[in-house]
């Protein structure tokens, strides 16, 4: 795929300055339009985007500061960059004040006016980024860990960024298919394009087409995500909430690669990697009439499963790391060491919540654990793991629940494995491998609950005479 090029506009009213600027930005691999007045520069705006746009101050009819004050009060973000031969410093430091990135005088110096050109856009850009980073706030920058699941699942996004198709991302509620998105786009062609990101399930149905295409009201224009999107990528995450008017309009829009606003009757064009997202099964969807055939096999062509964080636990120690340091950074809130039996203990919760759900408790723990190191208690009264439940299942009597829960956990615990090492022989490797510890973890949980190994516990008890 060729990468997008970038629109620019030059609106003066000299036909001269307006060819030779288009001829000299094209040669660059930019696509220019141009405009002769106010009026003109409106309807070519209304029809695309400019990624940027030059713009003559003193033109016949509405100058350039007055209509530079009108995109600045109607909220369009394009940037712009004035030009003119009788232009006071006053009216520079106006245009600016509206908005302006750069004023550039006439007779135009052509080194300059690239420079500024070059420099205007990527202001944009990073602006951009920096939009995007702030929506993304909270969530890492790559499907993270070294599981066997997540580095398939990176293997995939990788070869799947390096076309331009349509992809389907299918994931549990909070298993991460914003981050996959995201990541599948700065990984791809269109990485210096927008990331534009719509949440159809947050979205009352009957807005989604305008959230989707824009709209057109009595001269009043909103552009759509789509249209937002242009030159990069559109990640719609539950596409199946999206009703079947809208799926259908969607479907046709991408085709034919153009839009029409709600509202509106031209044709805008639109180039957009769309990336859906969906946690519910879309095939069963189709067979009961709730989601169109023909958007489901477009975006199955290339449709990817987001593995959920119960078949990846390995990555719960690297995840937790991001975390604490994200929210170190963000909140300022101290770094906390989670001990290895807390780490045991979140690698057998079922996470029923995902990424999302780890994300929240290691938020939760900066905020309200007490000390530098947070414990296996702290977490299961943060996930409302109960205690009782576990009791309820052993053998032991009445007196046995006299003491602090801590000293009730070291009599449970010391019995389960002195349980479970007799039925496996003690053999380490084994018991480790059935109770769900590392086997170093397992180890270090002996030591310190006083339990012997087998040739330990003979040594003791033959003292001096050892085994023979």
């Amino acid at each position: 795929m060729e990468e997008a090029r970038l629109n620019i506009l030059v609106v003066d009213d000299e036909p001269d300055i307006c060819a030779t600027l288009a001829e000299i930005l094209e040669d660059e691999g930019y696509s220019v339009h141009t405009a002769g007045s106010a009026e003109a520069a409106e309807v070519l705006l209304r029809d695309q985007m400019a990624d940027l746009v030059l713009l003559d101050i003193w033109m016949p009819g509405e100058d350039g500061v007055s209509l530079l004050r009108r995109w600045a009060e109607a909220g369009l973000e394009q940037p712009v960059v004035m030009m003119s031969g009788h232009a006071t410093i006053e009216t520079a430091v106006q245009a600016t004040k509206l908005g302006a990135y750069d004023f550039i005088e006439k007779p135009l110096s052509l080194d300059k006016t690239l420079l500024t050109v070059t420099h205007a856009l990527e202001s944009s850009r990073l602006q951009r980024e920096n939009r995007d980073l702030r929506a993304q706030a909270g969530w890492i920058e790559r499907p993270s860990g070294e599981s066997p699941a997540i580095r398939q699942f990176r293997e995939q996004l990788q070869r799947v960024a390096a076309v331009d198709s349509w992809a389907l991302l299918l994931g549990e509620p909070g298993s991460g298919k914003e981050v996959a998105a995201r990541y599948l786009h700065r990984q791809s062609r269109r990485a210096q394009g927008p990331f534009v990101d719509l949440r159809a399930a947050a979205i009352a149905r009957p807005n989604v087409a305008i959230e989707l295409f824009g709209n057109e009201d009595h001269g009043k224009l909103t552009r759509g995500r789509l249209e937002v999107a242009h030159g990069g990528t559109l990640f719609i995450d539950e596409i199946a909430d999206m009703d079947l008017e809208t799926q259908a309009r969607l479907f046709s829009a991408l085709q034919e690669r153009r839009i029409i606003r709600v509202g509106g009757t031209t044709p805008v064009p639109v180039d957009v990697r769309v990336i859906a997202g969906s946690a519910q099964d879309l095939a069963h969807a189709v067979q009961s009439g709730q989601f169109r055939s023909d958007l489901y096999y477009r975006l199955s062509a290339l449709p990817l499963k987001v593995p959920p964080l119960s078949a990846r636990s390995a990555d719960i120690p690297t995840l937790i790391e991001e975390f604490v340091r994200f929210y170190g950074a963000r909140d300022g809130l101290a770094a906390r060491h989670f001990a290895p039996e807390t780490l045991d203990v979140l690698r057998h919760y079922p996470w029923p919540g995902n990424v999302r759900e780890l994300q929240n408790l290691v938020e939760r723990l900066l905020i309200l654990a007490e000390g530098p190191e947070i414990s296996a208690e702290e977490v299961e009264g943060a996930l409302g793991l109960d205690n009782r439940l576990v009791l309820a299942n052993t053998n032991f009597d009445g007196e046995d629940f006299g003491g602090t829960l801590k000293r009730a956990r070291e009599r449970f615990e010391r019995a389960f494995l002195e349980y479970h090492l007799a039925r496996n022989e003690w053999n380490i490797a084994r018991t480790a491998e059935v109770v769900g510890l590392e086997r170093t973890h397992l180890y270090r949980k002996l030591k310190n609950l006083s339990i012997a190994l087998k040739g330990e516990r003979h040594a003791g008890e033959d003292g001096d005479e050892g085994e023979g």
